[in-house]
């Protein structure tokens, strides 16, 4: 073995059959398809021979199953891809006193994995190894577990029936004799008249043995059964031919994963000594075909219609003194909303978007009081807000104005980009804020439900004064009045923008569908869950090679049905159809494929389910 380097092997199995048997293809099956080519012609496609006078005639052949190829192309089926080798052991490397132990390793994307191993053992090398565990076990059996053996029995007896009758009368009933109670009829414990009863010299013995479990597994059991991690334990009674074993390994694929080298090397033990490592085998070359190549990655835009005109708006609670129009920053939460919205209007001053053209400030007042009074309280509220935040305005425009002018006077040639525009504010009255009202009392969740039906039903009435006179009768006037009423003197500023530079009015643009093209991205990175669930709504062709990639072959013929006729399409079709077992109409899509596009001629020797037909029915042979 050393002289000659003998090893184990790896190959590839027959895709057809199993290895070293020759198998000839029944009656029924016939190398011979009447299809329909591109242009809607028929042709038989067949396999064919020159006779003696160079006519070609259909011949059938016999498929041979033994492999002498070193790589295969997988297809990847549900972002996973099974591996599957032949592990031959020839008979030389056979002994009936030997154990193989075969292991194979996966290389994939710069890292390493050892799968589980393989292991042959001799009829011998088992016989050794379970004579091992008897004699083990029979030194397992050697040590005593219970007990009551360490005790003498018969000497404890006649002490019990001759100084303690009473508790030796128990010995035939399941009656409980405490500690006490034995202790109280002699004066010595039960546990005291047990070890005195003892063989201590036994038990330590014993104890011992039972210590040297570890130590005495060595030494019998010199070759342990391994049973865990294992794929294949097998016993061999003779080496009357090579042994060959058929191994099938599943992995996960990931981004960048295009070829797994597997190589094979191993170990001949006997008894406990290793006595040959097997020489590392040639690699084999699995070349992942992955449905996520055909994934079409042109990029896809959203159409948007842009106006030039943009509206904003924000709501403020500015407090006011009862019937009164006059603003106090410093009351209640005045200071914090004021500077609220005097960080909107700087923001949207200096913002490099839009140019703010006006402001609408719009006042509300809550119901008490006349409609009229209301009205006009309402109306000079919102003169006094747009006064306020006109005032800053002006101040903020001078300011920008003033350190503008100072940048250009130092040759800042962009310091007019931040100049402030001329801003109009304009202000109206919002009366009364019923609307409001009903919405804060709608959701209120203090109001019992029959203090709401009494209000909505006192809403109905037309006359805002007389509404509100029938509220004020109502048992929860005095909750709204002090809770939700200060909630209606609101005070709400739109903002008129347009944008910088664009004088039309509406302006049509695309934009990149950032979404559609994490989609494509997740396909070409094998996540094939997230992608479908970001193409789902798209139904297009990844959607198809998405549900393709999952298996999901009924939904992807679906979609791909209602598209128009692609050579990437038909392609598909014909790996959908050769998955259904329908070779004559996966023969026509593939090679309606290739008449539109010849590079699936090649693309086709990749794809395991249409390489089997190129070689089945030879197609495209130039």
């Amino acid at each position: 073995m050393k002289s000659g380097e003998l090893q184990a092997r790896l190959s590839l199995p027959s895709e057809s059959a199993s290895a070293l048997r020759e198998i000839r293809l029944p009656d029924t099956v016939r190398d011979t398809l009447q299809v329909v080519d591109f242009e809607g012609h028929e042709m038989l496609i067949m396999n064919a021979v020159r006779d003696e006078d160079g006519e070609m005639v259909a011949t059938d052949r016999l498929a041979a199953a033994v492999v002498t190829a070193r790589f295969r192309n997988v297809a990847e089926r549900g972002g996973r891809v099974n591996l599957e080798f032949e592990v031959t052991v020839p008979r030389d490397m056979q002994d009936s006193r030997w154990q193989l132990r075969l292991y194979p390793d996966m290389f994939i994307l710069g890292d390493s994995l050892r799968l589980n191993p393989v292991v042959m053992t001799g009829r011998d090398y088992r016989r050794a190894q379970l004579r091992g565990y008897e004699q083990y076990r029979r030194f397992l059996d050697s040590i005593i577990t219970d007990s009551t053996r360490f005790i003498n029995k018969a000497a404890l007896e006649i002490f019990l029936e001759r100084n303690i009758p009473q508790i030796y009368a128990f010995r035939n009933d399941t009656t409980i004799v405490s500690d006490e109670q034995f202790a109280s009829a002699y004066g010595v414990t039960e546990r005291e008249a047990v070890e005195h009863y003892t063989y201590l010299l036994l038990k330590r013995w014993n104890s011992a043995r039972a210590g040297r479990k570890d130590e005495m597994f060595r030494r019998y059991v010199k070759a342990p059964i391994v049973t865990e991690g294992i794929r294949l334990d097998t016993v061999i009674a003779a080496g009357n031919g090579d042994f060959i074993y058929n191994y099938v390994q599943t992995i996960n694929t990931r981004p960048g994963l295009r070829k797994v080298d597997v190589v094979l090397s191993g170990e001949v033990l006997e008894q406990d000594k290793k006595i040959y490592a097997i020489p590392r085998s040639e690699p084999l070359c699995f070349y992942i075909s992955s449905i996520s190549g055909l994934a079409d990655g042109s990029e896809r835009f959203l159409k948007r219609i842009v106006s030039r005109k943009v509206e904003a708006n924000t709501a403020c609670y500015i407090e006011f003194p009862q019937g009164k129009a006059t603003i106090e920053p410093a009351l209640g939460n005045n200071p914090e909303e004021i500077r609220r919205i005097k960080g909107n209007i700087r923001d949207l001053v200096l913002n490099e978007t839009f140019d703010l053209d006006s402001i609408c400030v719009e006042a509300y007042a809550s119901p008490e009081g006349a409609l009229k009074s209301n009205e006009v309280l309402s109306a000079k509220r919102a003169s006094a807000a747009s006064e306020h935040f006109a005032r800053y305005a002006a101040y903020l425009r001078d300011s920008l104005d003033r350190d503008a002018g100072v940048r250009l006077a130092l040759g800042d040639a962009d310091a007019s980009a931040v100049r402030a525009p001329s801003i109009s504010f304009r202000s109206r009255s919002g009366g009364e804020n019923w609307k409001m009202l009903d919405a804060l009392v709608a959701e209120d969740d203090v109001m019992s439900a029959e203090e709401k039906d009494s209000y909505f039903k006192s809403a109905r009435v037309k006359d805002p004064d007389l509404r509100e006179a029938s509220l004020s009768r109502s048992k929860s006037y005095r909750y709204m009045r002090e809770r939700l009423y200060p909630r209606l003197r609101v005070v709400k500023l739109n903002f008129y923008l347009h944008r910088k530079g664009m004088v039309q009015d509406t302006l049509h643009t695309t934009e990149p569908d950032t979404l559609y093209m994490r989609g494509v991205q997740c396909l070409k990175e094998h996540d094939y869950e997230e992608a479908l669930k970001i193409l789902y709504p798209y139904r297009d062709f990844n959607t198809a090679v998405a549900f393709v990639a999952l298996d999901r072959n009924a939904s992807a013929e679906e979609i791909l049905a209602t598209l128009p006729k692609s050579a990437p399409g038909d392609y598909l079709m014909a790996i959908i159809r050769s998955r259904a077992g329908d070779e004559r109409s996966a023969v026509e899509y593939y090679l309606h494929a290739c008449a539109q596009d010849r590079s699936y001629i090649h693309r086709g020797n990749l794809d395991p389910e249409i390489s089997t037909l190129i070689r089945k029915y030879e197609l495209n042979p130039e």
